[in-house]
């Protein structure tokens, strides 16, 4: 785990660069300033409004009566496309929005399903009920 993330915090800034670089020559980098700083706010609004959204059909699930189980899972993947928004670029603003989109996280949110599932059965994780 710590060799992805030490790849990831190498590998990203490169790929980063690479693509401001690739854009500001045909755009201006006055154009991609202005481009990261637009698809950040963009980003962190509609992260805000998905997760005011979520948080407000966990509610309504649980004053139903349902455990609100698939919405932990949305409001993950909010939290993450949110976070990855803050970071300046294009490639993880992509990534950001693809985990923001409803109709686009579906595949992580099966992803994270897993990896919880994984993780317990190894014992790494226990539930506990109250």
């Amino acid at each position: 785990m710590l060799r992805w993330l030490l790849l990831l915090i190498i590998i990203v800034p490169a790929i980063e660069i690479a693509v401001f670089i690739w854009i500001g020559h045909y755009i201006g980098p006055l154009w991609v300033a202005f481009l990261i700083v637009l698809t950040g706010l963009l980003g962190l609004w509609l992260a805000r409004r998905q997760g005011l959204e979520n948080v407000r059909k966990m509610q309504e699930d649980m004053r139903r009566g349902y455990a609100p189980n698939d919405r932990v899972f949305d409001s993950l993947c909010i939290l993450l496309g949110g976070i990855i928004l803050i970071i300046p670029g294009f490639v993880t603003d992509l990534f950001g929005f693809i985990l923001l989109i409803p109709w686009t996280r579906r595949p992580f949110k099966n992803m994270f399903h897993n990896l919880l599932i994984k993780w317990a059965q190894k014992g790494n994780v226990r539930f506990y009920r109250w």
